[in-house]
């Protein structure tokens, strides 16, 4: 396809994963940058995301936002990245895991927001070890999440894996690390590192 990919990020948001994946599909895109109390919340933009907020895709006519929706719509339009997995069922299976309840069981922790012990039920994720123990058990038993290959699955994880690290060392969970490790090798993502950490220098 060659229509042109406008991506709408912030170099200290959830966009990092995204330039990751279009690093790793290979095709060209134009960066448009964005404030997050600024230009995020002007009409032009408003127009692209109503909720104000980053990353997006504009590809043609498509738009593309939230970052499960925008990688799997990548992988899936560029087929020749083998960023799809070979297990379909397993790919979508841990693309949502990881939007979902790892996501959210990580941000409601670091958030300080407790659930009641009686009340696990009543979450998707019921809790943080819960989801990490799950994820734990996925990347012991098998090299990759969806299949004999790294996928836009892999890439969510490790791109949330990344950012829960920073401020949890996750020492109890040796498998996530040597997952970790594997993914970090990826050239993909020291490219896409190395322009948000410029990018982020230049507005710091």
């Amino acid at each position: 396809m060659t229509d042109k990919i406008t991506f709408y990020t912030n170099p200290q948001s959830r966009g990092r994963t995204v330039r990751w994946m279009l690093e790793e599909i290979g095709v060209p895109y134009e960066t448009v940058v964005l404030d997050f109390a600024t230009t995020m919340k002007a009409p032009d933009y408003l127009a692209i995301n109503p909720m104000g907020k980053v990353p997006a895709i504009r590809h043609g006519k498509t738009v593309v936002t939230e970052v499960a929706a925008i990688l799997t719509y990548l992988a899936e339009t560029f087929p020749a990245a083998g960023l799809v997995g070979t297990d379909k069922g397993a790919y979508y299976r841990w693309l949502y895991f990881v939007a979902g309840p790892l996501e959210y069981a990580f941000v409601d922790d670091a958030m300080g927001f407790a659930v009641p012990a009686d009340k696990e039920g009543m979450i998707g994720y019921g809790t943080l070890k819960r989801a990490l123990d799950t994820l734990e058990g996925a990347v012991t038993a098998h090299t990759w999440l969806a299949g004999e290959r790294f996928s836009a699955a892999d890439l969510y994880a490790g791109g949330l894996i990344g950012w829960i690290l920073r401020s949890a060392p996750l020492t109890e969970f040796p498998g996530i690390h040597a997952y970790f490790d594997r993914i970090k090798m990826r050239p993909a993502l020291a490219r896409a590192n190395n322009m948000d950490n410029a990018l982020a220098t230049q507005k710091g």
